[in-house]
């Protein structure tokens, strides 16, 4: 049994994506980020199926900024007669948050600008006629 709900969350690639193929040769991506705040680590798993999956396994790496569009599924496995359950986002799209010379200088104390400029993977492969708001 498993749920679906749509969710967009912000975090920090905590380990670089795996890539593999299923038996129709179909690349499959998937990674662990951070979406936690306050010093609170939140774990999540995050795959990607497509296209998007080999844009994810080409440009992402550990340590940047996303932003994940997805949908959030609940899965629950029956392991030795208890039921575990966990989340995970099937990725629709991937904004990757890269932070521009300025905001490093502000780091350092020499600027106060904090400006962000966003660079973006869509999959509209993965999109549903009856998903499209319109």
């Amino acid at each position: 049994m498993s749920s679906l709900a749509k969710i967009t969350l912000s975090g920090q690639v905590v380990k670089n994506p795996e890539k593999r193929y299923t038996e129709n040769n179909l690349a499959i991506s998937s990674f662990v980020m951070d979406f936690g705040f306050d010093g609170q680590e939140k774990l999540i798993r995050v795959y990607a199926i497509g296209k998007l999956a080999d844009r994810i396994a080409d440009t992402l790496k550990k340590g940047q900024d996303v932003i994940v569009d997805g949908r959030l599924q609940t899965i629950v496995k029956n392991e030795s007669g208890a039921d575990k359950k966990y989340n995970e986002i099937n990725a629709q799209g991937i904004e990757i948050i890269e932070k521009s010379p300025d905001v490093y200088r502000s780091e350092q104390g020499n600027s106060s600008s904090s400006k962000e400029e966003a660079g973006e993977i869509n999959n509209e492969d993965l999109i549903g006629e009856d998903e499209i708001p319109f």
